[in-house]
Protein backbone atom coordinates (compact mmCIF):
# COMPACT_ATOMS: atom_id res chain seq x y z
CA UNK A 1 0.00 0.00 0.00
CA UNK A 2 0.83 3.48 -0.49
CA UNK A 3 1.83 4.87 2.69
CA UNK A 4 2.01 8.72 1.51
CA UNK A 5 -1.19 10.73 1.67
CA UNK A 6 -2.80 11.92 -2.05
CA UNK A 7 -3.40 15.54 -3.13
CA UNK A 8 -7.27 14.04 -2.73
CA UNK A 9 -6.78 12.96 0.91
CA UNK A 10 -4.71 16.28 1.80
CA UNK A 11 -7.54 18.57 0.67
CA UNK A 12 -9.72 15.99 2.81
CA UNK A 13 -7.69 16.59 5.99
CA UNK A 14 -7.76 20.74 5.12
CA UNK A 15 -12.04 20.11 4.92
CA UNK A 16 -12.10 18.12 8.35
CA UNK A 17 -9.61 20.83 10.01
CA UNK A 18 -12.03 23.77 8.68
CA UNK A 19 -15.06 21.75 9.48
CA UNK A 20 -13.80 21.26 13.17
CA UNK A 21 -12.95 24.76 13.66
CA UNK A 22 -15.90 26.23 13.01
CA UNK A 23 -18.07 23.21 14.94
CA UNK A 24 -16.40 22.11 17.90
CA UNK A 25 -17.39 23.70 20.85
CA UNK A 26 -14.63 25.69 22.48
CA UNK A 27 -15.94 24.47 26.18
CA UNK A 28 -15.93 20.66 24.97
CA UNK A 29 -11.99 21.35 23.31
CA UNK A 30 -10.83 22.64 26.51
CA UNK A 31 -12.14 19.90 28.60
CA UNK A 32 -10.97 17.24 26.13
CA UNK A 33 -7.26 19.02 26.11
CA UNK A 34 -6.76 19.54 29.43
CA UNK A 35 -7.83 16.18 30.62
CA UNK A 36 -10.83 17.32 32.44
CA UNK A 37 -14.19 15.50 33.50
CA UNK A 38 -16.63 14.80 30.54
CA UNK A 39 -20.24 14.95 30.87
CA UNK A 40 -22.80 12.80 29.44
CA UNK A 41 -24.18 16.09 27.59
CA UNK A 42 -20.39 16.65 25.90
CA UNK A 43 -20.72 13.50 23.71
CA UNK A 44 -24.07 13.59 22.85
CA UNK A 45 -24.05 17.38 21.61
CA UNK A 46 -20.92 16.34 19.68
CA UNK A 47 -22.83 13.50 18.08
CA UNK A 48 -25.06 15.70 17.59
CA UNK A 49 -22.92 17.95 15.50
CA UNK A 50 -21.38 15.44 13.67
CA UNK A 51 -24.75 13.72 12.67
CA UNK A 52 -26.44 17.34 11.02
CA UNK A 53 -23.07 17.17 9.22
CA UNK A 54 -23.71 13.98 7.92
CA UNK A 55 -20.57 12.74 9.87
CA UNK A 56 -22.41 11.24 12.45
CA UNK A 57 -20.90 7.23 11.29
CA UNK A 58 -17.97 7.57 9.53
CA UNK A 59 -16.98 3.63 8.88
CA UNK A 60 -21.07 3.01 7.86
CA UNK A 61 -22.20 2.30 4.12
CA UNK A 62 -23.83 4.88 3.07
CA UNK A 63 -27.20 3.12 3.00
CA UNK A 64 -27.25 3.33 6.28
CA UNK A 65 -26.75 6.91 7.16
CA UNK A 66 -23.03 6.73 7.13
CA UNK A 67 -20.13 8.93 5.24
CA UNK A 68 -18.94 5.21 3.14
CA UNK A 69 -15.92 7.18 3.46
CA UNK A 70 -12.44 4.89 2.83
CA UNK A 71 -10.30 3.44 5.21
CA UNK A 72 -7.90 6.49 4.92
CA UNK A 73 -10.49 8.82 5.40
CA UNK A 74 -11.83 7.80 7.61
CA UNK A 75 -8.29 7.77 9.73
CA UNK A 76 -7.21 11.12 9.00
CA UNK A 77 -11.18 11.94 10.34
CA UNK A 78 -10.05 10.35 13.58
CA UNK A 79 -6.79 11.71 13.38
CA UNK A 80 -7.40 15.26 13.03
CA UNK A 81 -10.16 15.06 15.87
CA UNK A 82 -8.19 13.96 18.13
CA UNK A 83 -5.86 16.65 17.77
CA UNK A 84 -8.78 19.40 17.56
CA UNK A 85 -9.84 18.06 21.20
CA UNK A 86 -13.12 16.68 19.82
CA UNK A 87 -14.16 13.67 22.42
CA UNK A 88 -14.29 10.55 21.21
CA UNK A 89 -16.88 9.01 19.82
CA UNK A 90 -18.32 6.14 22.14
CA UNK A 91 -18.03 3.31 20.17
CA UNK A 92 -20.87 0.97 21.75
CA UNK A 93 -23.03 1.92 19.79
CA UNK A 94 -21.46 3.08 16.89
CA UNK A 95 -18.40 0.83 16.48
CA UNK A 96 -19.91 -2.17 18.40
CA UNK A 97 -23.35 -2.95 18.04
CA UNK A 98 -24.22 -1.07 14.87
CA UNK A 99 -21.94 -3.21 12.61
CA UNK A 100 -23.94 -6.26 14.67
CA UNK A 101 -26.92 -5.29 14.11
CA UNK A 102 -26.03 -4.60 10.59
CA UNK A 103 -24.38 -8.17 9.56
CA UNK A 104 -27.10 -9.91 11.16
CA UNK A 105 -30.41 -7.83 12.69
CA UNK A 106 -33.49 -8.06 10.36
CA UNK A 107 -34.46 -5.27 8.52
CA UNK A 108 -36.74 -4.22 11.76
CA UNK A 109 -34.62 -4.18 14.13
CA UNK A 110 -31.78 -1.80 11.38
CA UNK A 111 -34.90 0.56 10.99
CA UNK A 112 -35.32 0.93 14.43
CA UNK A 113 -32.10 1.03 16.18
CA UNK A 114 -29.47 2.31 13.35
CA UNK A 115 -31.21 5.68 13.48
CA UNK A 116 -31.42 6.10 16.84
CA UNK A 117 -27.81 5.28 17.38
CA UNK A 118 -26.25 7.58 14.98
CA UNK A 119 -28.02 10.76 15.82
CA UNK A 120 -27.21 10.20 19.00
CA UNK A 121 -30.57 9.41 20.76
CA UNK A 122 -29.70 6.27 22.09
CA UNK A 123 -27.15 5.74 24.52
CA UNK A 124 -25.78 1.84 24.37
CA UNK A 125 -23.48 0.18 26.65
CA UNK A 126 -21.99 -3.43 26.60
CA UNK A 127 -22.89 -6.62 28.69
CA UNK A 128 -20.13 -9.24 28.11
CA UNK A 129 -17.92 -9.80 30.90
CA UNK A 130 -19.07 -11.51 34.11
CA UNK A 131 -17.50 -12.44 37.79
CA UNK A 132 -15.40 -15.03 36.76
CA UNK A 133 -16.44 -15.01 33.06
CA UNK A 134 -14.38 -12.58 31.32
CA UNK A 135 -11.14 -13.46 29.48
CA UNK A 136 -12.96 -16.97 29.57
CA UNK A 137 -16.15 -15.23 28.20
CA UNK A 138 -17.80 -18.54 26.64
CA UNK A 139 -18.21 -19.46 30.25
CA UNK A 140 -20.94 -17.18 31.21
CA UNK A 141 -23.80 -18.21 33.41
CA UNK A 142 -26.78 -15.09 32.80
CA UNK A 143 -29.88 -17.00 31.83
CA UNK A 144 -32.81 -16.44 29.57
CA UNK A 145 -35.45 -18.85 29.23
CA UNK A 146 -37.94 -18.45 26.29
CA UNK A 147 -41.43 -17.99 27.65
CA UNK A 148 -44.74 -17.66 25.61
CA UNK A 149 -47.61 -15.58 26.56
CA UNK A 150 -50.60 -13.91 25.34
CA UNK A 151 -49.06 -10.74 25.57
CA UNK A 152 -46.51 -11.52 23.76
CA UNK A 153 -43.11 -14.12 23.84
CA UNK A 154 -40.63 -12.78 25.40
CA UNK A 155 -37.10 -14.06 27.67
CA UNK A 156 -36.63 -14.04 30.90
CA UNK A 157 -32.94 -12.32 32.02
CA UNK A 158 -31.43 -13.51 35.02
CA UNK A 159 -27.59 -12.41 36.24
CA UNK A 160 -25.24 -10.30 36.69
CA UNK A 161 -22.98 -8.41 34.26
CA UNK A 162 -19.42 -6.56 35.01
CA UNK A 163 -16.91 -4.28 34.06
CA UNK A 164 -19.69 -2.41 32.15
CA UNK A 165 -18.51 0.91 31.06
CA UNK A 166 -20.83 3.96 31.25
CA UNK A 167 -23.88 2.16 31.48
CA UNK A 168 -25.27 4.55 34.22
CA UNK A 169 -26.17 6.85 31.27
CA UNK A 170 -27.37 4.07 28.84
CA UNK A 171 -30.56 3.57 27.54
CA UNK A 172 -29.99 0.11 26.13
CA UNK A 173 -27.34 -2.45 26.45
CA UNK A 174 -26.56 -5.88 24.20
CA UNK A 175 -25.79 -8.85 25.71
CA UNK A 176 -24.96 -12.39 25.51
CA UNK A 177 -26.84 -14.70 27.56
CA UNK A 178 -26.96 -18.26 28.17
CA UNK A 179 -29.87 -19.68 26.12
CA UNK A 180 -28.94 -23.51 26.44
CA UNK A 181 -26.67 -25.80 28.20
CA UNK A 182 -26.25 -28.58 25.84
CA UNK A 183 -22.80 -29.35 23.54
CA UNK A 184 -19.85 -26.83 23.87
CA UNK A 185 -20.03 -23.92 25.71
CA UNK A 186 -19.91 -21.41 23.16
CA UNK A 187 -23.01 -23.18 21.23
CA UNK A 188 -25.67 -22.46 24.00
CA UNK A 189 -25.27 -18.16 23.65
CA UNK A 190 -27.55 -15.72 22.52
CA UNK A 191 -26.95 -12.21 21.74
CA UNK A 192 -29.76 -9.81 22.77
CA UNK A 193 -30.76 -5.86 23.19
CA UNK A 194 -32.32 -4.89 26.10
CA UNK A 195 -33.84 -1.61 27.44
CA UNK A 196 -32.12 -0.68 30.50
CA UNK A 197 -35.51 0.89 31.70
CA UNK A 198 -36.90 -2.69 31.54
CA UNK A 199 -38.13 -3.45 35.31
CA UNK A 200 -35.35 -5.79 37.22
CA UNK A 201 -32.20 -4.36 35.88
CA UNK A 202 -29.64 -2.72 38.76
CA UNK A 203 -26.67 -0.36 38.21
CA UNK A 204 -24.30 -0.53 40.81
CA UNK A 205 -20.86 1.54 40.56
CA UNK A 206 -17.39 0.39 40.66
CA UNK A 207 -15.59 3.61 41.63
CA UNK A 208 -11.61 3.10 39.83
CA UNK A 209 -8.47 3.79 40.98
CA UNK A 210 -8.75 7.07 39.94
CA UNK A 211 -11.68 7.83 42.03
CA UNK A 212 -13.82 7.93 38.93
CA UNK A 213 -17.47 6.18 38.25
CA UNK A 214 -16.62 4.97 35.17
CA UNK A 215 -17.58 1.40 35.04
CA UNK A 216 -20.61 -0.43 36.71
CA UNK A 217 -22.18 -4.37 37.74
CA UNK A 218 -25.41 -4.78 35.79
CA UNK A 219 -27.95 -7.27 37.49
CA UNK A 220 -30.97 -8.58 35.87
CA UNK A 221 -33.83 -9.82 37.69
CA UNK A 222 -36.68 -11.76 35.93
CA UNK A 223 -36.08 -9.44 33.05
CA UNK A 224 -38.36 -9.13 30.21
CA UNK A 225 -36.87 -8.77 26.98
CA UNK A 226 -39.08 -9.19 24.13
CA UNK A 227 -38.23 -12.12 21.31
CA UNK A 228 -38.24 -9.50 18.66
CA UNK A 229 -35.03 -8.48 20.67
CA UNK A 230 -33.11 -11.14 19.47
CA UNK A 231 -30.18 -10.81 16.94
CA UNK A 232 -30.62 -13.33 14.13
CA UNK A 233 -30.33 -17.12 15.49
CA UNK A 234 -31.14 -18.23 19.16
CA UNK A 235 -27.40 -19.55 20.72
CA UNK A 236 -25.77 -18.72 17.39
CA UNK A 237 -24.73 -15.59 19.69
CA UNK A 238 -20.84 -16.47 20.17
CA UNK A 239 -20.47 -15.87 16.25
CA UNK A 240 -21.72 -12.16 16.60
CA UNK A 241 -19.93 -11.68 19.79
CA UNK A 242 -16.80 -12.44 17.90
CA UNK A 243 -17.71 -10.26 14.79
CA UNK A 244 -18.29 -7.40 17.84
CA UNK A 245 -14.91 -8.13 19.36
CA UNK A 246 -13.03 -7.26 15.99
CA UNK A 247 -14.26 -4.05 15.54
CA UNK A 248 -13.65 -3.02 19.37
CA UNK A 249 -10.34 -4.19 19.58
CA UNK A 250 -9.47 -2.48 15.88
CA UNK A 251 -10.72 1.10 17.97
CA UNK A 252 -8.82 -0.09 20.97
CA UNK A 253 -5.50 1.18 18.56
CA UNK A 254 -6.02 5.06 19.60
CA UNK A 255 -3.83 6.17 17.11
CA UNK A 256 -5.05 9.87 16.89
CA UNK A 257 -5.23 9.99 20.89
CA UNK A 258 -1.85 8.21 21.46
CA UNK A 259 -0.09 10.66 19.03
CA UNK A 260 -1.83 13.62 20.34
CA UNK A 261 -0.43 12.50 23.85
CA UNK A 262 2.68 11.76 22.47
CA UNK A 263 3.18 15.36 21.73
CA UNK A 264 1.86 16.57 24.92
CA UNK A 265 4.90 14.54 26.80
CA UNK A 266 7.23 16.84 24.43
CA UNK A 267 6.29 19.69 25.52
CA UNK A 268 6.09 18.74 29.44
CA UNK A 269 10.00 17.21 28.79
CA UNK A 270 10.50 20.45 27.73
CA UNK A 271 10.08 22.26 30.63
CA UNK A 272 12.26 22.39 33.67
CA UNK A 273 12.54 19.96 36.55
CA UNK A 274 12.95 20.30 39.74
CA UNK A 275 17.02 20.55 39.59
CA UNK A 276 16.03 23.54 36.58
CA UNK A 277 17.19 20.98 33.63
CA UNK A 278 14.70 20.16 30.84
CA UNK A 279 14.09 16.11 30.70
CA UNK A 280 14.22 16.34 27.66
CA UNK A 281 17.92 17.15 27.99
CA UNK A 282 18.60 13.54 29.65
CA UNK A 283 19.80 10.93 26.57
CA UNK A 284 17.76 8.35 27.92
CA UNK A 285 14.37 9.76 28.39
CA UNK A 286 14.88 10.52 24.64
CA UNK A 287 15.65 7.48 23.88
CA UNK A 288 12.47 6.31 25.88
CA UNK A 289 10.58 9.28 23.51
CA UNK A 290 11.88 8.52 20.61
CA UNK A 291 11.33 4.35 21.29
CA UNK A 292 7.38 5.29 21.84
CA UNK A 293 7.26 7.42 19.32
CA UNK A 294 8.55 4.61 16.87
CA UNK A 295 6.35 1.94 17.60
CA UNK A 296 2.90 4.30 17.27
CA UNK A 297 4.41 5.15 14.07
CA UNK A 298 4.61 1.49 13.39
CA UNK A 299 1.19 1.29 14.85
CA UNK A 300 -0.21 3.79 12.70
CA UNK A 301 1.28 1.93 9.37
CA UNK A 302 0.01 -1.49 10.83
CA UNK A 303 -3.85 0.09 11.36
CA UNK A 304 -4.09 1.22 8.14
CA UNK A 305 -3.05 -1.64 6.55
CA UNK A 306 -6.02 -3.96 8.55
CA UNK A 307 -8.65 -1.65 7.90
CA UNK A 308 -7.71 -1.07 4.12
CA UNK A 309 -7.79 -4.83 3.72
CA UNK A 310 -11.18 -4.98 6.25
CA UNK A 311 -12.94 -2.33 3.31
CA UNK A 312 -11.32 -4.07 0.22
CA UNK A 313 -12.41 -7.52 1.53
CA UNK A 314 -16.06 -6.25 3.29
CA UNK A 315 -15.35 -8.37 6.18
CA UNK A 316 -15.20 -7.83 10.43
CA UNK A 317 -11.15 -7.32 11.15
CA UNK A 318 -9.92 -10.85 11.91
CA UNK A 319 -6.98 -12.08 14.48
CA UNK A 320 -4.88 -9.34 13.50
CA UNK A 321 -6.93 -7.10 15.32
CA UNK A 322 -5.32 -8.47 18.56
CA UNK A 323 -1.98 -6.96 17.03
CA UNK A 324 -3.48 -3.36 16.99
CA UNK A 325 -5.09 -3.84 20.68
CA UNK A 326 -1.99 -5.10 21.99
CA UNK A 327 0.43 -2.51 21.16
CA UNK A 328 -2.64 0.13 21.17
CA UNK A 329 -2.90 -0.32 24.98
CA UNK A 330 1.21 -0.93 25.32
CA UNK A 331 1.26 2.30 23.93
CA UNK A 332 -1.05 4.43 25.59
CA UNK A 333 0.17 3.28 28.70
CA UNK A 334 3.52 3.83 27.95
CA UNK A 335 2.92 7.53 27.22
CA UNK A 336 0.89 8.03 30.52
CA UNK A 337 4.03 6.92 32.62
CA UNK A 338 6.45 9.19 30.50
CA UNK A 339 3.92 12.36 31.28
CA UNK A 340 4.35 11.46 34.34
CA UNK A 341 7.73 11.01 34.53
CA UNK A 342 8.61 14.30 32.40
CA UNK A 343 6.23 16.18 35.38
CA UNK A 344 7.95 14.71 38.03
CA UNK A 345 7.06 15.33 41.53
CA UNK A 346 4.31 17.70 40.64
CA UNK A 347 2.52 14.38 39.44
CA UNK A 348 2.69 12.81 43.11
CA UNK A 349 -0.36 14.23 44.25
CA UNK A 350 -3.56 12.77 42.97
CA UNK A 351 -6.12 15.80 42.65
CA UNK A 352 -9.89 14.41 41.98
CA UNK A 353 -11.16 17.98 41.86
CA UNK A 354 -8.17 19.14 38.89
CA UNK A 355 -10.57 17.07 36.43
CA UNK A 356 -13.35 19.85 36.88
CA UNK A 357 -13.50 22.08 34.27
CA UNK A 358 -13.88 25.22 36.52
CA UNK A 359 -10.56 23.93 38.03
CA UNK A 360 -7.98 27.16 38.60
CA UNK A 361 -5.22 25.05 39.72
CA UNK A 362 -2.53 25.78 42.35
CA UNK A 363 -0.69 29.29 42.70
CA UNK A 364 2.23 27.87 43.63
CA UNK A 365 2.58 25.05 41.03
CA UNK A 366 4.74 26.25 37.68
CA UNK A 367 2.27 27.33 35.09
CA UNK A 368 2.62 24.17 32.73
CA UNK A 369 1.60 21.88 36.23
CA UNK A 370 -2.00 23.45 35.75
CA UNK A 371 -2.90 21.18 32.83
CA UNK A 372 -1.06 18.36 33.97
CA UNK A 373 -2.63 18.25 37.34
CA UNK A 374 -4.78 15.10 36.59
CA UNK A 375 -2.07 13.05 34.64
CA UNK A 376 -2.19 11.31 38.06
CA UNK A 377 -5.67 10.05 37.31
CA UNK A 378 -5.20 9.20 33.53
CA UNK A 379 -2.14 6.95 35.16
CA UNK A 380 -4.19 5.22 37.13
CA UNK A 381 -7.02 5.03 34.40
CA UNK A 382 -4.84 3.81 32.35
CA UNK A 383 -3.87 0.62 34.03
CA UNK A 384 -7.13 -1.54 32.55
CA UNK A 385 -6.09 -0.80 28.94
CA UNK A 386 -4.23 -4.05 28.56
CA UNK A 387 -7.18 -5.66 30.35
CA UNK A 388 -10.45 -4.91 28.51
CA UNK A 389 -11.40 -5.73 24.79
CA UNK A 390 -9.85 -9.37 26.19
CA UNK A 391 -6.94 -9.02 28.01
CA UNK A 392 -3.25 -8.68 26.61
CA UNK A 393 -2.49 -12.35 27.71
CA UNK A 394 -5.08 -13.61 25.50
CA UNK A 395 -5.10 -11.79 22.66
CA UNK A 396 -1.22 -13.39 22.34
CA UNK A 397 -2.74 -17.09 22.24
CA UNK A 398 -5.25 -15.81 19.44
CA UNK A 399 -2.18 -14.86 17.32
CA UNK A 400 -0.41 -17.41 18.39
CA UNK A 401 -3.36 -19.87 17.17
CA UNK A 402 -4.94 -18.25 14.58
CA UNK A 403 -1.55 -16.25 12.58
CA UNK A 404 1.02 -18.25 13.57
CA UNK A 405 -0.72 -21.61 13.58
CA UNK A 406 0.99 -23.16 16.90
Amino acid sequence: MDLNFTAEEQAFREEVRAFLSARLPAEISRKVLGGKRMEKNDFVAWQKILHQQGWGAVAWPTNYGGTGWNPVQQHIFEEECADAGAPMQLPFGLKMVAPVIMAFGNAAQQQRFLPRIIDGTDWWCQGYSEPGSGSDLASLSTRAHRVESADGDHYVVNGQKTWNTLGQYADWIFCLVRTSSEGRQQAGISFLLIDMKTPGITVRPIIMMDGEHEINEVWFEDVRVPTANLIGEENKGWTYAKFLLGHERTGIAGVGRSKRELQKLKELAKQESADGRPLIEDQRFRDRIAQVELELMALEITNLRVISAEGEKQRAPGPEASILKIKGSEIQQMLTELQMQALGHYALPYLPEALDADWKGDPMMPAYADDAASLSGHYFNYRKTSIYGGSNEIQKNIISQMILGL
